[in-house]
């Protein structure tokens, strides 16, 4: 009779906890929005124009661009073709893990890698400045793999 109970118990704690556990998941529109350790949302995406993203992200400690960034990179050489008197800055940004120094070369490197991808559409290099802020300028304040994925990228922003 004992053994029976326990097993009526623990069946009652398996089942109550896979119901728990079910209302827990979270749904998959409310998931960060990353492929690997790469942002891929839209929440920090600003716009260089109107249907033009001003930014692309990277993965940690690389300058390789996406296939996302360079379908961004690509509306944006054919908006600054029909824009011809417009220069750009890119900016390369990195995430604060890493030292001052190493994280403003990243930045440099991200944002050299956008410059030479526009560059194979037919942008002038003449056109386009590039500027490093390493971590000095994070999107997202905060001190986990969602934050440090946003604020891992180069954004592309009109010359004064």
């Amino acid at each position: 009779m004992n053994l029976m109970k326990v097993y009526k118990n623990t069946f009652l704690a398996l089942i109550l906890s896979l119901v728990l556990s079910a209302c827990a998941t979270q749904k998959k529109g409310d998931a960060p929005q990353m492929q690997g350790d790469v942002y891929t949302g839209t929440d920090t995406v600003k716009y260089l124009a109107s249907g033009v993203p001003d930014r692309v992200f990277f993965a940690t400690n690389e300058s390789i661009l996406t296939t996302k960034s360079r379908d961004t990179l690509r509306k944006q050489a054919a908006w600054l073709r029909k824009n011809s008197s417009i220069n750009v800055v890119v900016e390369g940004h990195a995430d604060e893990r890493g030292t001052r120094e190493y994280n403003l070369a990243l930045g440099e490197r991200r944002a050299n890698a956008v410059k030479d991808y526009l560059m194979t559409y037919g942008i002038s290099s003449n056109r386009i400045s590039v500027i490093s802020y390493g971590k000095e300028r994070p999107v997202d304040s905060g001190s986990d793999p969602l934050a440090w994925s946003k604020n891992r990228r180069s954004v592309t922003v009109k010359a004064n």
